[in-house]
């Protein structure tokens, strides 16, 4: 037996009955200006379309009857492809950042550091703040707590802390997110 798939569900692209592939009895139609035709015969639907030059298209399958509309299928296809890359186009996937520093790190290069950190967070980023010991900065994690402290205190008006400083080996991590 094959493992089961951990992706999801597949994503399934619309397919819509044109013509004579719709097999039901009755639908509801809609004309090429908008204009509500009513409940009628799929017979008679498709003949106005074809007296029209122009396809009917399933567009509610699953109303009870099906919604049809006459309209240019291909030109209806050209929309819906426009609009869905349209709202691809608008959309912004959140990646999370890194900005790294030191325990010894000095005032302006925080300052550096803070100003690339909120240019990320405003642009609708996650910020991952790394605090990196070497050698015998270990024993002073506290001056690493401080740094990342100064730096979520610099950044409260942008940004809120998702995940708290905290160690992992010779690293402390933080996770801030847009307010």
């Amino acid at each position: 037996m094959p493992p089961p798939d951990r992706r999801g569900p597949p994503q399934v692209e619309q397919t819509y009955r044109i013509n004579l592939q719709i097999r039901i009895k009755q639908v509801r139609v809609i004309d090429d200006e908008g204009n509500q035709l009513g409940v009628m015969e799929t017979a008679d639907a498709y003949a106005l379309a074809q007296q029209k030059q122009l396809d009917l298209v399933e567009v509610a399958p699953n109303q009870r009857p099906p919604v049809c509309r006459i309209l240019d299928f291909g030109k209806f296809k050209y929309e819906l492809k426009k609009k869905e890359h349209a709202s691809k186009r608008r959309q912004h996937q959140t990646q999370v950042k890194e900005v790294r520093m030191q325990p010894n790190i000095a005032e302006n290069d925080v300052n550096i550091k803070v100003r690339k950190a909120r240019e990320f967070l405003e642009a609708g980023d996650k910020v991952l703040v790394n605090c990196v010991f070497r050698g015998r900065q270990m024993a002073h994690k506290d001056v690493g707590q401080r740094v990342m402290d100064h730096v979520v205190e610099m950044l409260k008006d942008i940004a809120k802390v998702e995940r708290p400083p905290g160690m992992e080996g010779r690293r402390m991590t933080m996770l801030l997110a847009k307010k």
